[in-house]
């Protein structure tokens, strides 16, 4: 199968995957528990730590007070796309090294590097995958 049609299918793939997460998770502590394991992160740690590194600064994010950046893309539905950054699919380790590490991903991005801990990480992916 050529490279770009197994991309296309690999995203098609991963976002009816994603669909059936949201379908089978309903809402509140669900989402919250679902978005804890697939990222091994307290969605209520996640998010107090993107208060405490500034992402409201750039991103507007539901849920966080004062969150209205422009700077960056808004966070609504994260948790539901396909991509990230037009870059990789979503799966929670690409979102996880994302927030970590986004220049390795997509050298000259305007998202700098934080300094975000491996935990704190997982934490933040944890609140994000709660937005859908």
């Amino acid at each position: 199968m050529p490279a770009l049609v197994k991309g296309t299918v690999d995203k098609v793939l991963l976002g009816a995957a994603l669909a059936a997460v949201v379908l089978f998770c309903g809402c509140g502590e669900d989402v919250e528990r679902t978005a804890a394991a697939m990222t091994g992160g307290s969605p209520a740690r996640g998010k107090e730590t993107i208060r405490r590194y500034g992402c409201a600064a750039c991103h507007s994010i539901p849920g966080i007070s004062g969150a209205h950046g422009q700077v960056g893309p808004p966070l609504d539905h994260i948790g539901s796309r396909a991509d990230l950054a037009g870059q990789r699919p979503n799966t929670p380790e690409n979102l996880m090294r994302w927030i970590r590490d986004p220049q390795a991903i997509a050298p000259g991005t305007a998202m700098p590097q934080m300094g975000v801990t491996e935990r704190d990480g997982r934490d933040i992916a944890a609140y994000l995958y709660t937005l859908r």
